[in-house]
């Protein structure tokens, strides 16, 4: 394997030149470990790398810290399967969410994406209003969107299903998969799983990421898979790090952790983008600063009276727009954890563990 197999190319030599003139090494985040412990991969192999100290005194903030599908700049610890972490390059596109916990702090989930697939399974889990929520998160990151509808073995209609999640998604490729029967799984790796392209796989637990990822690698013990709870559909974490792997096609996949519930960060633009047609809409009013709500000569509201426009589809719009709304005076300005905040302390205070490098000490 070389860098080019991960997605190594001239845009990315260009902006690492300053860091291979003091002799690092270029390194793609593979796997998140730890805070300040990561696995990359480099130009001769996997290593594990650890932020240093001096990483530590520039990174100010949690999304500063490498995630998976990050560029990296290491330097090699001689006769060592280790390197250090020196720095991280500049992203093209971030998946993010906001981070659990009291603290209004980013959670970088992916980086480097080209295309981000929200999965859905068909089965008592399917919620229509999710897959919007995870799309307004797909459109902020930068990344083009799939929605894959996972198990179409358990349902009846997959038809419908596909036709009620385009009227909600518009513009947006819907997909139908089967891991166990194997169906679309050449459609996804033709449209969207080739050579040299990342793919982020999110999703609540249970939906069946890591087996339609295990699909794309022919090999179905290559992630951990589970089972299901019978009686609402829900899955158990049985993704706990977030980890990058090579398809046989070239493509490169990210198994995420399951999100029951993802909390936006950040939704400035994205909200918009996953609503084109209702800002569209919104450009007829008569009203520049239109509520929808009972100005007259509303575009939007003649087009919910019309069927134009799916009240589902609105309602979900102004839930996200109120979130936006409460949203914004929260989030901090970058610099803002510098007093170092408990995860800094915590991350610097970690000992090194076993890898799963066999001779990583």
């Amino acid at each position: 394997m070389t860098l080019a197999d991960y997605g190594w190319n001239e845009t990315l030599a260009r902006a690492f030149a300053p860091h291979a003139a003091a002799g690092l090494e270029p390194a793609r985040v593979v796997c998140e470990l730890r805070r300040n412990f990561c696995a990359v991969q480099m130009a001769g192999g996997e290593v594990l790398a650890e932020c240093g100290g001096g990483f530590f005194h520039h990174a100010r903030t949690p999304d500063q810290f490498p995630a998976v599908g990050d560029w990296v700049a290491v330097r090699p610890r001689p006769g060592e399967t280790r390197a250090d972490l020196h720095a991280v390059l500049p992203r093209s596109t971030k998946f993010s969410r906001r981070a659990a916990g009291s603290e209004e702090i980013e959670q970088i989930v992916a980086a480097n994406v080209d295309t981000v697939c929200l999965v859905s399974g068909l089965d008592r889990n399917f919620n229509p209003k999710r897959i919007q929520r995870f799309l307004v998160a797909a459109r902020e990151s930068g990344a083009e969107a799939v929605v894959i509808l996972n198990k179409a073995d358990l349902c009846a209609d997959t038809d419908a299903v596909r036709r009620e999640i385009e009227r909600l998604v518009p513009g947006v490729p819907v997909l139908i998969t089967s891991a166990e029967t194997r169906k679309g799984l050449k459609a996804l790796t033709t449209a969207f799983a080739r050579p040299g392209r990342t793919l982020a796989f999110v999703g609540s637990s249970g939906v069946g990421k890591s087996t339609l990822i295990n699909a794309l690698l022919r090999d179905d013990e290559a992630l951990p898979t589970g089972e299901v709870r019978e009686k609402d559909s829900k899955g158990r974490h049985t993704t706990t790090r977030r980890e990058l792997v090579l398809t046989p096609s070239g493509a490169l996949v990210i198994d995420t952790p399951g999100m029951r519930e993802l909390q936006l960060w950040g939704i400035e633009d994205g909200v918009e983008e996953a609503f084109p047609d209702i800002k569209a809409l919104a450009l007829r009013c008569r009203f520049t600063d239109c509520g929808h709500s009972n100005e007259p000569a509303c575009a939007v509201r003649a087009a919910l009276e019309s069927g134009e426009l799916p009240a589902l589809r609105f309602s979900q719009y102004q839930k996200l727009q109120a979130e936006k709304a409460r949203a914004a005076p929260r989030l901090r300005k970058p610099g803002a954890l510098a007093s170092k905040p408990g995860w800094r302390k915590k991350a610097e205070g970690q000992q090194p563990f076993r890898h799963r490098l066999h001779d990583a000490e």
